[in-house]
């Protein structure tokens, strides 16, 4: 018995980009400079979900920046540090997957 190789479909993305990946993708897209208000990320990359998982579950970027509790960023870096711990947050009490939810469970 034999195993088909696997479909080389250009049409397909060969990963999912979600959280602080997915806004850095955005930000290599756009003409954002640093320092910046998070009115201006908002601006710059649009106002669009970011996917915090796998699934494809996202936030509007506003809410995630509201979130981190800056108003400003100094750079590119700070930025994704301040979205890092939200986007973690969503994906820990937001995720509908039963190995989230048990994940949420166990103390590691």
């Amino acid at each position: 018995m034999g195993v088909r190789p696997p479909q080389n479909n250009d049409d397909e993305p060969e990963s999912v980009e979600f959280g602080i990946a997915a806004v850095d993708a955005r930000l290599k897209e756009s003409a954002l400079s640093f320092p910046a208000t998070s009115e201006e990320v908002a601006r710059a990359l649009g106002d669009r979900p970011i996917p915090y998982d796998i699934h494809g579950n996202g936030v509007a970027l506003s809410e995630a920046l509201t979130d981190t509790g800056s108003e400003t960023f100094e750079s590119r870096q700070e930025l994704m540090n301040a979205l890092h711990p939200v986007f973690e947050e969503y994906r820990a009490r937001r995720s509908n997957g039963i190995v989230a939810r048990l994940r949420a469970m166990l103390p590691f």
